[in-house]
Protein backbone atom coordinates (compact mmCIF):
# COMPACT_ATOMS: atom_id res chain seq x y z
CA UNK A 1 0.00 0.00 0.00
CA UNK A 2 1.17 3.52 -0.70
CA UNK A 3 1.91 6.04 1.92
CA UNK A 4 1.95 9.89 2.39
CA UNK A 5 0.49 10.47 -0.83
CA UNK A 6 0.96 14.05 -2.18
CA UNK A 7 -0.30 15.48 -5.19
CA UNK A 8 -0.24 19.65 -6.67
CA UNK A 9 -1.12 20.94 -9.66
CA UNK A 10 1.55 21.52 -12.40
CA UNK A 11 0.03 24.79 -13.48
CA UNK A 12 -0.65 28.24 -11.50
CA UNK A 13 -3.90 27.72 -12.58
CA UNK A 14 -5.37 25.36 -10.95
CA UNK A 15 -8.33 24.84 -13.28
CA UNK A 16 -5.78 23.55 -15.96
CA UNK A 17 -5.93 19.56 -15.49
CA UNK A 18 -2.25 17.92 -14.60
CA UNK A 19 -0.78 17.22 -11.25
CA UNK A 20 2.85 15.97 -9.76
CA UNK A 21 2.44 13.72 -7.30
CA UNK A 22 4.77 11.80 -4.84
CA UNK A 23 4.40 8.87 -2.38
CA UNK A 24 6.30 6.04 -0.38
CA UNK A 25 6.06 2.18 -1.09
CA UNK A 26 8.29 0.21 1.09
CA UNK A 27 10.59 2.66 2.17
CA UNK A 28 11.27 3.90 -1.21
CA UNK A 29 9.74 7.51 -2.55
CA UNK A 30 8.37 7.95 -6.08
CA UNK A 31 7.36 10.72 -7.39
CA UNK A 32 5.29 11.32 -11.45
CA UNK A 33 3.05 13.06 -12.75
CA UNK A 34 -0.39 12.42 -13.54
CA UNK A 35 -2.39 13.43 -16.77
CA UNK A 36 -5.51 14.61 -17.87
CA UNK A 37 -6.05 11.42 -19.82
CA UNK A 38 -5.25 9.02 -16.33
CA UNK A 39 -2.04 8.62 -17.90
CA UNK A 40 0.98 8.44 -15.44
CA UNK A 41 4.31 9.32 -16.14
CA UNK A 42 6.84 8.18 -13.64
CA UNK A 43 10.04 10.47 -12.79
CA UNK A 44 13.40 8.71 -11.43
CA UNK A 45 12.32 5.91 -9.91
CA UNK A 46 10.18 3.43 -11.36
CA UNK A 47 7.95 1.21 -9.09
CA UNK A 48 8.58 -2.68 -9.26
CA UNK A 49 7.07 -4.01 -12.31
CA UNK A 50 5.42 -6.41 -9.99
CA UNK A 51 3.45 -3.96 -8.42
CA UNK A 52 3.33 -1.22 -10.90
CA UNK A 53 -0.91 -2.09 -12.02
CA UNK A 54 -1.46 -2.18 -8.31
CA UNK A 55 -0.23 1.47 -7.93
CA UNK A 56 -1.14 2.58 -10.61
CA UNK A 57 -5.20 1.55 -9.77
CA UNK A 58 -4.64 2.90 -6.27
CA UNK A 59 -2.79 6.44 -7.55
CA UNK A 60 -6.11 6.34 -9.46
CA UNK A 61 -8.65 6.44 -6.94
CA UNK A 62 -6.75 9.29 -4.64
CA UNK A 63 -6.69 11.42 -7.90
CA UNK A 64 -10.52 10.56 -8.23
CA UNK A 65 -11.42 11.14 -4.56
CA UNK A 66 -8.65 14.21 -4.29
CA UNK A 67 -9.13 16.26 -7.63
CA UNK A 68 -12.62 14.82 -9.12
CA UNK A 69 -15.15 15.56 -6.20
Amino acid sequence: MIQHFQFQSMYENKKLPGWTFSFFYKGTKYNGSYHKDGTIEWKEEHPPVSDEEMIKKQIHELMLYHVYE
